[in-house]
């Protein structure tokens, strides 16, 4: 998944070649301008805690990273914005090396020149991952849809109204299987 970046920042970065080998935990705050940093992020708002525990060796870095918050998504259905929540775990490897190779997404090789990891398109993927396909309001303790009533309304109309009038090709399409 290739998503521009905006900006540099450092506030998403682990020097992980300082690290000393053993467990270590960082806490990441993601909010707003976090997905302002991305381009062509569909989400806006969100405000979410990133927890990274590094179980440093000395060839590597295993890192386990939980993300839980909430996001602002658009409802595929009714088109209103509703909070969705979010709540992921993910791994990724980190690997001290000479070769730059980016076949696996789950592990990274940090060269001898660089001495720390960018993980905001790491959180980035991860919580974009965590998101339905279908994004809609949750329906409610009785099952009922909580999208605007205004606009499924709206939506009927428009579904029966399609329904009345037959597409001319569709009815090319059908008398054909009929032969």
């Amino acid at each position: 998944m290739q998503t521009k970046i905006k900006k540099m920042s450092r506030l998403f970065t682990i020097e992980v070649i300082k690290l000393k080998p053993g467990n270590h935990f960082y806490e990441f705050e993601i909010g707003n301008k976090f997905f302002e940093e991305f381009e062509e992020s569909e989400i806006k708002e969100g405000k979410l805690r990133a927890s990274v525990g590094i179980e440093r060796a000395s060839s590597h870095a295993d890192l386990t990273i939980s993300i839980e918050g909430t996001v602002n998504l658009t409802c595929d259905r009714c088109l209103e914005i509703f909070s969705y929540t979010v709540c992921c775990t993910n791994r990724l490897l980190v690997k001290f090396g000479s070769v730059h190779d980016e076949s696996d997404p789950d592990i990274i090789i940090v060269q001898a020149n660089e001495h720390e990891i960018d993980l905001r398109r790491s959180f980035y993927e991860y919580i974009l991952l965590s998101l339905p396909i279908r994004r809609v309001h949750p329906d409610d303790e009785n099952g009922k849809s909580t999208c605007n009533p205004l606009m499924l309304e709206k939506l009927k109309e428009y579904i029966v109204e399609d329904r009345k009038t037959e597409n001319p090709e569709w009815a090319k399409l059908k008398e054909l299987v009929k032969n």
